[in-house]
């Protein structure tokens, strides 16, 4: 069996959790069902899906189907815990089943049978109640399993209201009121749930038939065990973030062992990273230099150095094409997000900084503006990563827009507006920002780069690093997504640093060598 490499289309948008705005579908799908998403990726990994991509090393060896669902069982925790350190918005959700699925059809038809027969019970005469005290025993254990070891005087009520050898006595001798139990147990949900349930709880008390009012009981309980497994979650984090680094880098030793080839990519992305470096400090010492830029440049270059290039390349990242590295693989969505995030702000600085030149010192300080326009260009480019975008025309769109506020926030603030020839020549600076040789695109671009490359370097600093001249506009933006950007490299530096500490020590031991080969020739 051919080496096992994980990847995965990235081309469908990210979120989790339903806080999480701007996610990615991927992952949300590897946290509903992570068996069928590992598989999922096991499948468009398989061989010859990137055989250009992979890089020639040591034989793949055969693996057994047991060894490959242990392995996927193993990467499926891993990626678990994960997402609970890694995603401060992570909450665990009820499944849902799709509306036309078999598994729903068959599970409304057991639940309605269920409750009709519930129904069919407490309409005989005299009324019988044996499905209605097996619910309530439910509903005691859920009541029960909300309390915390300290809620004595609530565990004894429960238990004493709650007492189904009593109630089964109450029933056989028509004395039971089912209609008092149920407001117990409201009662006691009303006590117990999160201030967020207190609507919820209310409804119930609207509610006068017994059966609807079981099913919408059993419904606010569910609620309820999510509420209290989110607290589960949100109380552990601390503690999983300490061990969380040891336990991913524990398991996926674990995938190394069983798969010795899964370090190809990550070895080839840092071996472009440090070539990279190499050729960019042979361009500032071109006396000291070859033309494959090895010598003089490979001689400088540190594995942090490397490390960091190695990252900045993934905001660069063709994901249709090219598999992830697999030590970046549970984080590509994220990392994905990023880069359409850092593209955007590309288009809007630019545009930005072309604006304010063609409108000159009038609206540099004019209050509000630069917002207005930043969210013109927002949502004009909602999309703009999808194969249907059209770029030429939002961009003609967004330079008539542009214009328009232009020219009234001259008017407003006492300016004459713009004459038809400067906003002809306003929409054609606009437009050719869609060109990829566009000069002040590739300077923006440039100045987003070195300002990420130097909040990584300093990233053991508080504070943020000088934003680069022209970016003023969107230094806030570009300060979020930097945050954001840096924890993610330092968590899965902390994660995997042994990993990349031994290939790029024999990526550098091997130019090194390249290097004091050359010098000798020479």
């Amino acid at each position: 069996m051919n080496q096992l490499k994980m990847s995965q289309n990235p081309d469908k948008p990210h979120s989790s959790e339903e806080k999480l705005s701007g996610l990615e579908d991927g992952q949300e799908e590897s946290l509903d069902n992570p068996d069928q998403s590992i598989r999922k990726r096991i499948r468009q990994s398989a061989p010859g899906s990137h055989r250009d991509d992979t890089p020639k090393s040591s034989p793949p060896r055969p693996v057994s189907i047991e060894e490959l669902m242990e392995t996927a069982k193993g990467v499926t925790n891993m990626a678990l815990a994960h997402e609970i350190v890694v995603n401060g918005d992570f909450q665990i959700k009820p499944a849902e089943l799709p509306e036309h699925s078999l598994e729903k059809k068959v599970r409304d038809i057991v639940h309605k049978a269920f409750w009709d027969c519930l129904e069919a019970q407490l309409k005989e005469d005299p009324p019988t109640y044996d499905h209605a005290i097996k619910l309530l025993g439910e509903i005691k254990e859920n009541l029960l399993s909300f309390l915390l070891p300290g809620h004595t005087r609530l565990r004894s009520q429960i238990t004493e209201v709650l007492d189904l050898d009593l109630i089964k006595q109450e029933a056989e001798n028509g004395a039971l009121d089912i209609s008092k139990l149920v407001e117990f147990v409201i009662g006691m949900m009303g006590t117990l749930c999160a201030p967020a349930r207190d609507e919820e709880i209310k409804k119930l008390k609207d509610i006068n038939e017994i059966v609807p009012l079981f099913r919408a009981i059993f419904s606010v309980l569910d609620l309820m065990k999510m509420d209290m497994a989110n607290f589960a979650v949100s109380s552990i984090r601390p503690k999983l973030m300490q061990q969380s680094a040891e336990y991913e880098r524990k398991k996926f030793q674990e995938f190394l062992e069983k798969q010795p080839n899964s370090l190809d990519l990550v070895t080839r992305w840092l071996q472009e990273a440090a070539d990279d470096l190499a050729k960019q400090r042979c361009k500032m010492l071109p006396p000291h230099c070859s033309a494959d830029g090895a010598t003089g440049g490979a001689s400088t270059l540190c594995s942090t150095a490397v490390q960091n290039r190695a990252y900045l390349k993934l905001l660069k990242w063709d994901h249709v094409n090219r598999p992830f590295p697999e030590t970046v693989l549970m984080d590509q969505a994220r990392f994905q997000e990023i880069q359409l995030e850092l593209e955007q702000l590309l288009l809007a600085g630019t545009i930005l900084l072309v604006t304010f030149s063609a409108a000159g010192s009038a609206l540099v300080d004019v209050p509000g503006f630069a917002e207005k326009i930043k969210t013109i260009v927002k949502v004009l480019l909602t999309g703009m990563h999808l194969p249907s975008f059209n770029l030429q025309e939002s961009l003609a769109t967004i330079g008539e827009k542009v214009c328009a506020e232009v020219n009234s926030c001259l008017s407003q603030h006492g300016f004459t507006p713009f004459s038809a020839e400067r906003e002809t020549g306003l929409k054609g600076q606009i437009q050719a920002v869609a060109n990829p040789d566009n000069t002040i695109c590739k300077l923006i671009d440039s100045r987003i780069e070195k300002f990420l490359e130097n909040y990584l370097a300093s990233s053991h600093q508080k504070s943020l690093p000088a934003v680069p001249g022209g970016l003023g506009p969107i230094q806030r933006e570009l300060e979020e997504i930097a945050v954001k950007y840096v924890r993610l490299v330092n968590y899965n530096k902390m994660v995997f640093s042994p990993y990349y500490d031994a290939v790029l020590g024999k990526i550098l031991t091997k130019e090194e060598s390249q290097l004091v080969g050359k010098s000798e020739e020479s």
